[in-house]
């Protein structure tokens, strides 16, 4: 069994990015999409200006983008063993399951962690 290397100043950029995109879809959600106001202030004309990003994550919610992008991020990062693409397959992972695409978000954050643990832990030579 290889020995588990301390966290490097890669592995706490990383989490410093997955909290970021984490946070900031919440945020947005909480701020922009869940709030019954906005679907009549978006339908009005002369809207404000957070309501054309805000159609688009619905849009990309609708459309399972948030968790497929997630599910083949992981995958790569599973497969090819990168530290950055197990960070953004987890971030953009929590950022499906806070737009509501949880069955394929939780499946690529969960082989983005796996990927990272395998660089942690000597699996992948490179990186």
């Amino acid at each position: 069994m290889a020995k588990v290397k301390r966290m490097g100043d890669a592995d706490w950029y990383g989490l410093t990015a997955i909290a970021i995109i984490g946070v900031g879809a919440w945020l947005f959600r909480f701020q922009a999409i869940e709030p019954f106001w906005t679907v009549g202030a978006c339908a009005a004309p002369g809207r404000p200006a957070f309501c054309l990003p805000r159609q688009a994550v619905l849009w990309l919610q609708y459309q399972q983008a948030f968790g497929w992008t997630a599910l083949i991020l992981g995958v790569a990062a599973f497969v090819l063993g990168r530290r950055w693409l197990g960070v953004l397959a987890i971030g953009i992972g929590i950022a499906a399951v806070v737009n509501f695409n949880a069955t394929t978000g939780i499946l690529g954050a969960s082989l983005g962690l796996i990927a990272w643990m395998g660089i942690k832990t000597g699996r992948y030579k490179s990186v």
